[in-house]
């Protein structure tokens, strides 16, 4: 038999080569394919999950609510003690390269910043570089099928940690609460904490009552997801009452209508959870007013 020498590496166990229509993404500096991106394994976003993301719908070419992800990226960041490696505006020409790179109208684009690379220790290293990555993928957006009849549901308890307002790449706990949806046949998980509503696995949840809108506190429970004040902008518009309070499950499950948003399912009616029917079973007014002006906002920053 014959056996390797010390010299000798093992082969890789798969090997990508790189495609024409490859994706392109931004690392530290430089625009590669994605299969030659390469980060050490002592980055702590790959060791501790140490850093924070940020997902940015672009249409037509142009980022939708561009200053506002990048506000909350920098509230994450801030959060967690990693220093924001950018400005807004360098942020935003970093963004443009990648959009410009890839060639898609629409399309979503991720940034990723961890803490960076040092030796295993779980404090804070002294001196450390951010590790900054941007990558995107075509825009995937629910079905005309799932708008008009609306999507089902599960629930759940929130296990999570108590800082859910951070856009953390450590998202085990929401993870298995999207796997619950999958193994559940629906399309989110909507979670609870001690009895009141907080968020689904991917989504912020809204509560519509008698035609008014309620949705949880923004605080460390939830995300606030940048729709959270694209919806608080839509409502005044179009005279709909919204208000943030504590909501209770029973709440939930006897609402008129249940709604879910986030950037990849925009505006999206629930029309079962557990099973249970909510209001009397199809996409509601509210959903379909709020839905009509968001894609009224979207043709209007595709033509600017």
């Amino acid at each position: 038999m014959r056996t390797r020498t010390a010299t000798q590496a093992p082969a890789p166990a798969s090997l990508t080569l790189p495609t024409m229509n490859e994706e392109i993404v931004y690392l530290n500096g430089e625009l590669t394919p994605l299969s030659e991106a390469r980060v050490p394994v002592l980055d702590r976003g790959f060791i501790f999950g140490d850093g924070v993301y940020e997902v940015v719908p672009i249409y037509a070419g142009k980022p939708f609510r561009l200053p506002q992800h990048l506000a909350r990226l920098a509230r994450s960041l801030d959060t967690i003690g990693i220093p924001n490696p950018h400005t807004d505006a360098q942020w935003m020409a970093l963004i443009d390269r990648v959009v410009q790179a890839n060639g898609l109208a629409d399309q979503m684009v991720y940034i990723q910043v961890t803490r960076g690379v040092a030796r295993r220790t779980h404090a804070f290293p002294k001196t450390v570089t951010p590790t900054v990555l941007i990558m995107t993928n075509p825009m995937s957006l629910p079905t005309a099928a799932m708008r008009e009849k609306g999507v089902a549901c599960v629930t759940a308890q929130d296990k999570r940690w108590l800082h859910c307002q951070v856009k953390s790449t450590s998202l085990l706990g929401n993870v298995l609460a999207a796997q619950n949806a999958v193994e559940n046949d629906a399309t989110e998980t909507i979670q609870f904490r001690d009895g009141m509503l907080t968020e689904a696995s991917a989504s912020n949840v809204w509560v519509v009552s008698k035609g008014r809108v309620s949705a949880p506190p923004k605080d460390n429970l939830i995300l606030e997801g940048i729709r959270y004040g694209w919806m608080e902008e839509l409502c005044a518009a179009l005279d709909i009452s919204l208000e943030a309070r504590r909501i209770s499950q029973d709440e939930v499950m006897g609402a008129d209508e249940v709604l879910l948003t986030s950037a990849s399912k925009e505006i999206l009616p629930v029309v079962t959870i557990d099973g249970k029917t909510i209001g009397d079973g199809a996409p509601g007014p509210v959903f379909k007013k709020l839905y009509a002006a968001y894609q009224q906002a979207k043709a209007a920053t595709a033509a600017a």
